[in-house]
């Protein structure tokens, strides 16, 4: 039977107002994380950074266990469209698309003070909770897979080399990060970022004048 325009709308209506409820509950999770740290937050401090009762935050979620997981999930997400829209938006060459990455990970979009502190608070809880640690897994898979298939475009003839490229890269922005969150007096964002290009032009030294004609773009 064929149902009217007037019949779909509200469906349409309650499945959008369901996609805004349950972005107000991720995002007061992030504030609640920042606030009062992971193990500190609750349902019940959720609901209060959204302004919204408990219980929608159970109809949504369920449980606090399966919130968190779902705003680490989010989280991954907003990383992962970061970079990847990174990439889409310079030459399709290996060293533009590195470039494209490192300066991605240090956007304040990102990598800001906020976004730092929640990020650290999930991983320091990855050995104890299996559902953070496959999340972490399956993002983190995607991101390594990218990074070693630029570098062996990159250095087609070289594949030792290559993956070790990708290994120390990863460590270095990943280092770059903690040094940031625990100590943000010590140095800034632009600071990681020269830091690490610095890092491919010496890794790299054949393609440093690439290297650094990418970075200056904006």
């Amino acid at each position: 039977m064929a149902v009217s325009a007037s019949e779909k709308r509200p469906r349409k209506e309650r499945k959008e107002n369901a996609e805004r409820r349950r972005r107000q509950i991720l995002d007061a999770t992030a504030r609640s994380i920042v606030n009062h740290g992971l193990q500190r937050t609750t349902l019940a401090t959720v609901a209060d950074e959204a302004g919204l009762s408990q219980g929608v935050a159970v109809f949504y979620f369920k449980s606090k266990n399966g919130l968190l997981t779902e705003a680490l999930r989010d989280l991954y997400m907003a990383y992962e469209h970061h970079w990847v829209s990174a990439l889409a938006k310079v030459d399709d060459t290996p060293v533009a698309k590195l470039v494209a990455l490192v300066k991605a990970d240090f956007d304040p979009q990102v990598c800001s003070s906020e976004i730092l502190s929640v990020w650290f608070a999930y991983w320091g809880e990855q050995k104890f909770t299996p559902q953070y640690a496959a999340v972490t897994r399956e993002f983190d898979l995607r991101r390594q897979s990218m990074v070693k298939a630029i570098f062996r475009d990159l250095l087609p003839q070289e594949p030792a080399r290559a993956a070790n490229c990708s290994e120390w890269l990863e460590t270095l922005t990943d280092g770059y990060w903690q040094h940031l969150h625990l100590l943000p007096e010590q140095g800034q964002r632009s600071d990681k970022l020269a830091g690490s290009l610095r890092f491919l032009c010496a890794q790299l030294p054949e393609h440093s004048d690439a290297i650094m004609e990418c970075a200056a773009l904006d």
